[in-house]
């Protein structure tokens, strides 16, 4: 019972403190910045250069889902017209083609934020 408390409630913690220690960073930067005098105008900059988060979002999603089709779909050709293990196949060529989407997305969201 104990342990089926505890793997929530830690990754709860973990999650709190990971957000707390960014945020507090943030602020003890902000507030060196603005004793030595630096305009808080900074803060401000760079917001509405680039690509809006969503797009960058919706593109890598997009090519994740895209690698993962294409993944299942090389390990059932795989899997179907040789003897390997489909237990090993599935989830190695999923992950693999998962990673290959992931990195043409990212390569397309620098081409986006380029232009």
């Amino acid at each position: 019972m104990l342990p089926g408390i505890l793997i929530p409630l830690s990754f709860f913690l973990m999650i709190f403190g990971i957000v707390y220690l960014v945020y507090s960073t943030r602020n003890r930067e902000r507030l060196a910045l603005i004793e030595k005098g630096v305009d808080a105008s900074i803060f401000l900059e760079g917001k509405d250069k680039g690509v809006p988060m969503w797009k960058v979002f919706i593109l890598n999603l997009a090519f994740l889902l895209i690698g993962s089709g294409v993944g299942i779909f090389i390990a059932l050709l795989i899997t179907t017209y040789t003897a390997m293990n489909d237990s090993a196949v599935y989830p190695a060529i999923i992950i693999t083609m998962a990673g290959i989407g992931l990195l043409a997305g990212f390569n397309k969201a620098k081409e986006l934020d380029k232009e």
